[in-house]
């Protein structure tokens, strides 16, 4: 069977090896892969193909609804009309609420993001025979393992 657990790097991870070669599985039946966390920031602009689940636009539309009604509303009583009105006043409405979102996004979920949730930083696998899982299983979970999995081992053993 093999076993596979995230970590963070920290002292648990190196107290989970230890009682895992108390328990008698040897050195060469565990593997310790670090992970690289992603070090490039996010792009802003979704694409196609590719979508993030944050939109940019959802305020600014709803301003520019907004400023346009106002715009055309007062238009009739301006120089220029409610037509010209109307249209300066969704491009500003939506340029204000663009930027609200862009504000948010950048500064202040930028701290959230920073903060929220542990990161994986380290994969551990190891091989055991099918009477030792529980118990490995168990060690894992106590030494705070941020996510467990099992697998028949590839061999069939």
């Amino acid at each position: 069977m093999q076993i596979f657990a995230t970590f963070e790097h920290s002292i648990y991870l190196e107290l989970a090896l230890s009682s895992l070669n108390t328990i008698g599985i040897q050195k060469k039946s565990i593997l310790a892969v670090p992970l690289e966390n992603r070090v490039e920031e996010r792009k802003l602009f979704d694409s196609l193909h590719r979508s993030d689940g944050v939109s940019l636009f959802d305020k600014g539309v709803a301003l520019a609804v907004v400023f346009s009604v106002i715009g055309a509303s007062l238009g009739f009583e301006w120089e220029w009309g409610p037509i010209y009105w109307g249209l300066l006043g969704a491009a500003s409405g939506f340029l204000f609420g663009f930027i609200i979102d862009l504000l948010i996004y950048k500064v202040f979920s930028k701290r959230k993001r920073l903060l929220k949730g542990k990161k994986s930083e380290v994969i551990l696998i190891v091989a055991c025979h099918p009477d030792k899982v529980e118990k490995v299983e168990q060690i894992l979970w106590d030494h705070h393992a941020l996510g467990v999995a099992k697998t028949e081992d590839a061999s069939g053993q």
